[in-house]
């Protein structure tokens, strides 16, 4: 059945960008959806405007998606994705759905909600996409033409849930594992360093943003070389103790056997935002820029320590350095 049901969607037009196929419980259960937009594509479209834009055609396609998120502001940091899947799985959410709008095209993407805190298992999603969002738009609202669905009570407009504890756990349970200081014992254990683009480092849900989706492998590699040779440039004047580069996942339990009791984690993204996931006060009026933050994770206690001072800059080497150096307060 599986098979006839791809020969079905070659038929319509549909191309599938993504290995995998489409879960059956997108035409079953309720869908989250997710989007991310090149503020640099034309026409000018925010991630609301968009998300108007394409509810009809995932409703005609045959989900039922019951909210809408900035792509974001939920990949911030594992930790506030662990809440939000906490938020989802209370809301019986069987799906993902990514939007992706870059420059140059649109794609969109459904994969099964992993029911953990990394929300999606992998990257290997089924996809269609199109030079822009209509065309997209237009490809995914075919699916529904040769399958039935069981979604029918379905919202006409799409929802986006506010800013309260429970929709939107940002500011909440995530924010209370921060701390405004230094951890203890740098100089006992090994910092963890995960490089960007492993599975030690990127969570799925980054793969989608807008300006990570495509990426070839080859470039991937090049960069993660790049970056460890500047990294240790950095950590040569800046970083006194033992270090451990991490190029794959590993359990927390590994990492403490191997003396790893502490991970350097770099997150990015607009600086109000991240001062907000991070319990701090934010002027977004003034704080719309997006930047890079540093902190340290200790594993055995699952705290997080931001240092004494904000010391978040759109270059990540220069948030890297002024993190090392607040180390030393």
């Amino acid at each position: 059945m599986k098979y006839i049901f791809f020969l079905l969607l070659v038929s319509t037009g549909i191309s599938a960008q993504a290995q995998g196929t489409i879960p059956e419980s997108f035409f079953d259960g309720k869908s989250v959806v997710m989007i991310s937009t090149d503020p640099g594509a034309r026409p000018v479209m925010d991630w609301k405007v968009l998300a108007d834009s394409v509810h009809q055609s995932l409703v005609q396609a045959g989900g039922d998606p019951i909210a809408y998120f900035e792509l974001e502001q939920i990949s911030l940091s594992e930790e506030v994705q662990a809440d939000f899947a906490t938020s989802f799985e209370q809301r019986g959410v069987k799906n993902i759905v990514l939007v992706t709008r870059q420059k140059s095209a649109t794609s969109i993407h459904v994969g099964s909600f992993s029911r953990d805190g990394k929300i999606l298992s992998t990257t290997a999603l089924f996809g269609v996409s199109g030079g822009t969002w209509k065309e997209a738009s237009e490809q995914f609202s075919n699916l529904g033409a040769n399958v039935r669905t069981k979604n029918l009570l379905v919202i006409d407009v799409p929802e986006f849930p506010t800013q309260t504890t429970q929709a939107n756990p940002t500011a909440s349970q995530a924010s209370q594992r921060f701390f405004a200081r230094n951890p203890l014992n740098l100089e006992v254990f090994k910092l963890g360093i995960p490089l960007e683009g492993t599975s030690a480092q990127t969570g799925a849900l980054s793969y989608f943003r807008y300006n990570m989706y495509g990426k070839s492998q080859e470039t991937i590699l090049a960069e993660q070389e790049a970056q460890k040779s500047q990294i240790q440039r950095i950590l040569e004047t800046e970083y006194p103790n033992e270090v451990a580069w991490l190029t794959e996942a590993k359990s927390n339990q590994e990492l403490i056997r191997d003396r790893v009791q502490f991970l350097l984690v770099k997150v990015e993204g607009r600086e109000s935002d991240l001062k907000r996931s991070m319990g701090l006060e934010t002027d977004p009026a003034n704080e719309t820029q997006t930047v890079v933050k540093y902190y340290i994770k200790l594993l055995v206690r699952d705290e997080l320590y931001i240092g004494p001072e904000w010391d978040a800059d759109s270059d990540w080497r220069i948030a890297l350095r002024n993190f090392l150096r607040n180390l030393k307060k």
